[in-house]
């Protein structure tokens, strides 16, 4: 009966260890960043792996005064597209934590 017991606590140590390793990794996604664009560039929306959009650069050259509905959907598409982006990068540093496990709602 012992030899249960003593699996059953190694069990518990990996998941501690599991569940430490994944907390670093999730902190450590707030200092990776993503990038995204729309209209070749002229509109660039860069994102950490929090979801924070940090920074958005529009170049002059797309700034029309008579058409401000193009501008919002360039920042509205290049915003997207870094978050995209940011998901991506999460499931691929998170991933190798629930690598074989089939958990609903969990990354």
């Amino acid at each position: 009966m012992m030899r249960g017991g003593g699996n059953m606590n190694n069990m518990m140590k990996q998941m501690q260890k599991m569940q430490k390793e994944m907390a670093k990794a999730q902190e450590d996604l707030k200092d990776k960043k993503a990038e995204g664009t729309a209209g070749g560039g002229m509109v660039t929306v860069i994102a950490n792996g929090h979801k924070e959009v940090l920074e958005v650069n529009i170049k002059e050259d797309v700034v029309d005064p008579e058409d401000i509905e193009m501008l919002q959907d360039l920042v509205l598409a290049a915003t997207n597209d870094a978050l995209k982006k940011v998901d991506e990068l999460v499931s691929q540093d998170m991933g190798k934590f629930t690598k074989g496990l089939n958990i609903p709602g969990l990354f």
